[in-house]
């Protein structure tokens, strides 16, 4: 039976929490607060912390910084349970080490499945951790493909979060981080001289973005912003470029991924310059499908400016097409969404 630690200044919240926690089976300790709830975490060893951030005595961040000052207590998966819901809130914690962030308030579903997601890698992490001590692996052994980078990124990457709409980097800005998409998805823009956004790029989950050189400091040289709710990860530019140097099979797998992007943003140019207007709407149409993972009937959730600029024809005649393709049964508006109606008829159009 797994043993969780739970830090709760507030009385009921964390007898209510606790009783839950114990009918899923796990072994509960509490603590009123964060000087006690450390004590108790270094007496104890719990599998996991699940912290509340403001107490009395020491708060939540605290308690973290504490446990990761003790050898035997850093590796500790840490959780943290509380109504602080701003950004930088959540990015701080997570910034201080802290596995994963739960708002108030949360169901008993979310709290759960979070611990024992965060228990399944602390158990992977301690099985690759004694690994390392009976034996030595080379780096080449370590990460041999893109996947094994993937991977590398979801274990050791600065996670990131961000809203709709949120800015991810500004064109010009210092190239720091290379990111993987865990949640959601970013498109990456240019403005022309009149201020008009023109987008160069969808990434969806589990694509790399960001990279601009890996050997020279190149600033990033578009803009990146998040249309749906994201989640990334990210590790800086120069950690990635060692582990390309020492393992060359993975800087060959993604010279292959940056060369089938150059041929798609290729056959973009080509459709932006021979198609016909239906032919781009229509191809838009879907690649905003594909990238958002909606399902045929879902409505696409989608800019007309954006479907506009990514199939290279102003915004008036995107209009004018997706009303003709209303009337032809393709689709359907609903307020400001896309909902495909007809999937083959489009593909038809290519």
């Amino acid at each position: 039976m797994k043993k969780i630690l739970l830090i709760e200044d507030d009385a009921v919240l964390r007898e209510n929490t606790a009783e839950l926690l114990a009918l899923s089976d796990f072994k509960v300790l509490v603590a009123p607060n964060g000087k006690i709830g450390v004590a108790l975490a270094l007496k104890e060893q719990p599998d996991i912390v699940v912290c509340d951030i403001l107490m009395p005595e020491l708060d939540g961040y605290g308690v973290l910084k504490s446990l990761a000052k003790n050898d035997e207590a850093k590796h500790i998966p840490f959780i943290f349970l509380s109504a602080k819901t701003e950004r930088r809130d959540v990015r701080k914690g997570m910034d201080l080490g802290a596995d994963d962030y739960i708002t108030k308030p949360f169901s008993e579903e979310e709290l759960v499945s979070a611990i024992k997601s965060r228990l399944a890698k602390a158990a992977i992490l301690k099985d690759e951790r004694n690994n390392i001590v009976t034996k030595e692996i080379a780096p080449e052994e370590e990460i041999q493909t893109l996947n094994d980078l993937k991977n590398f990124f979801d274990d050791n990457g600065e996670v990131f979060t961000y809203k709709k709409d949120a800015i991810i980097y500004k064109e010009g800005y210092n190239s720091n981080f290379i990111y993987l998409v865990l949640k959601g998805v970013v498109k990456c823009y240019k403005l022309d001289e009149k201020g008009k956004e023109l987008i160069t790029a969808l990434y969806k989950e589990d694509d790399l973005f960001g990279y601009t050189s890996f050997t020279q400091n190149i600033s990033y040289q578009e803009t990146a912003k998040a249309i749906k709710e994201l989640k990334l990860v990210g590790i800086s530019k120069s950690e990635l470029q060692n582990i390309l140097t020492n393992n060359h099979t993975v800087a060959l797998e993604l010279l292959e991924l940056l060369n089938e992007n150059i041929l798609g943003i290729k056959d973009q140019l080509l459709q932006m310059a021979y198609s016909s207007v239906n032919k781009k709407t229509a191809v838009t149409i879907l690649k905003f499908a594909e990238k958002l993972n909606v399902k045929p009937k879902d409505p696409i959730k989608i800019s007309r400016n954006d479907l506009a600029s990514v199939a290279g024809i102003a915004p008036e005649t995107l209009i004018r097409t997706i009303s003709s393709f209303k009337k032809q049964g393709l689709i359907a508006i609903e307020g400001r969404n896309i909902k495909i109606l007809d999937i083959q008829k489009l593909k038809n159009m290519y």
